[in-house]
Order: C-alpha cells, then sequence, then structure tokens
C-alpha cells in the first residue's frame, strides 16, 4: 500500500507547486512509482509547469465518474507522472472535488508513493487534499509573513488529525533581511526536512517545462529537492547518497595524493 504526502501553504508564491513535482521526481528516479496529482482544483498549476496545460482527460473527469484514475495519469520526459486538474471553466463548475479521498485510496494501489498539491491557503479544496493525505508537507519562505501562514496551515492539518511530517523552506537566500532558519524552526516546531536555496536554475527549469532535479541536476536547488526526497523515502536512501558522497571525497583525496 503506497503513502500520500499533501503538500500545504498558509499562502500562494512559495513554491509548493515546483515542490511537488521536483520532490515526485526525485523519488522517481529513485524507483519509486511516484505521481504528483493537482489538488487544486480552482486554478491548477501542475500541468502549466510541466507543458501540458491541457490534456484530453483529467483528474476533473475522474472527479465525475466520466474516466478511470489511471486514463488521467501522463509522464512527462522527465519520468515523473502527474495526475494534472483541467484549466476548462466549465470542467471546474463539474468537477466534485469530495471525490479526491476516494482517488487517494485508488492511487495508493496502484503507486509507491503519490504527492498531491493543494490549493493554497485554508479553504474548502485544501481541507478535502488534506482530508486525502497520510502525512502534511508545509512549504514556506523564510519571511515573517509566510512563517506565521505556515504556523497556521500547521494548526490547520493537526486539528484536522493528520500527522504534519515536516517543513521545507524555500527562496532561501541568507540574506539579513530574512528570518534566521533556526528561529524558524523553532516557531513551527514541527521537523526542518529541508532549506531550498534561492536558485536561478529554478527559473530556467520552469521556462524549460521541467523538473530543476531532471534539467539542472547538479544545481544547488536540485541538490537539495534530492537530499528532501531521500529523508521522506527512509534510512536506506539517506545511506546510499552518504556513501556516494563518501566515494566522491575518496576519489578527490586521491587526485591530490593524500591518500593511495
Amino acid at each position: 500500500m503506497g503513502k500520500v504526502y499533501v503538500i500545504i501553504s498558509g499562502k500562494g508564491g512559495v513554491g509548493k507547486t515546483t515542490s511537488a513535482i521536483n520532490l515526485g521526481s526525485v523519488m522517481n528516479s529513485l524507483g519509486k512509482e511516484t505521481i504528483v496529482v493537482d489538488g487544486n482544483i480552482t486554478t491548477p498549476n501542475i500541468g502549466i509547469h510541466l507543458g501540458s496545460p491541457i490534456v484530453p482527460i483529467t483528474l476533473n473527469h475522474v472527479l465525475n465518474h466520466k474516466a478511470r484514475v489511471e486514463e488521467a495519469i501522463y509522464e512527462h520526459e522527465s519520468g515523473v507522472k502527474i495526475l494534472p486538474a483541467s484549466l476548462s471553466i466549465s470542467e471546474l463548475k463539474k468537477a466534485n472535488p469530495q471525490r479526491l479521498p476516494d482517488i487517494a485510496k485508488r492511487l495508493r494501489k496502484i503507486s509507491d508513493y503519490t504527492i498531491i498539491d493543494a490549493a493554497a491557503g485554508l479553504g474548502e479544496e485544501t481541507k478535502i487534499a488534506v482530508k486525502s493525505g497520510d502525512e502534511i508537507i508545509v512549504i514556506a519562505n523564510p519571511e515573517m509573513a509566510s512563517v506565521t501562514d505556515a504556523l497556521k496551515a500547521i494548526k490547520f492539518a493537526e486539528q484536522m488529525k493528520k500527522e504534519v511530517c515536516g517543513c521545507i523552506i524555500t527562496r532561501h537566500t541568507g540574506e539579513k533581511y530574512e528570518m534566521d532558519i533556526t528561529t524558524v524552526k523553532d516557531m513551527l516546531e514541527v521537523p526542518l526536512l529541508g532549506v531550498i536555496p534561492e536558485d536561478i536554475a529554478v527559473k530556467e527549469s520552469q521556462r524549460a517545462k521541467n523538473p530543476v532535479t531532471h534539467s539542472h541536476p547538479k544545481s544547488k536547488s536540485a541538490k537539495a529537492y534530492d537530499k528532501i526526497a531521500r529523508r521522506l523515502l527512509g534510512p536506506q536512501f539517506m545511506q546510499e547518497e552518504s556513501k556516494k558522497t563518501q566515494g566522491l571525497l575518496k576519489r578527490l583525496l586521491k587526485r591530490t595524493g593524500l591518500i593511495e
């Protein structure tokens, strides 16, 4: 039985969709069948981010009993699989978002991991998405307004009896005007899954309609997402990364003649 992560934020524009796509991309590359779902029915973004804004069958059709879940899943060139929602206003009016928890049950059976990109804010759509998940991930920027909203999102999920497995801080520059990461962690009182640095590679990947982990795998942001995804997958994958890092260090030391 697969696991469903729901990604939420107290406000929009903090990197929620970008995080959902890139975590899904890394998990898939590590051999885990992963599907990224656009749980933002009103203003969907997954398809737009990956260059497939209009597809013949969408999540809306599944919500309306017009298609099976499997028919609405598409594979991006990067390998990540997505279940996009429709951009059509007419399809939006027909959609029954209350069926999302039932769809999540089906996705648990056909995938190792499902990542639902919920709507921004704490409205009814977000509530339904949270209800559909096993664990919740909160996204925030290192700014007081964003962190305060993230705290509300955490309390929102906890009131629904859902486990918040942690928070991801995005667009971190390290400048003095930003909140200190330790302060953010203390305020939120949930595990810090990782910090994504402000990185032009993210913008370039969005223009290329690709996850940054696929288009710019050596970038700082891609490496940060890789670490977070491994942490979510468990100790085995974190150990693999540690061994890879140790191997690289050993090769560098050999080149410099410090070890044989």
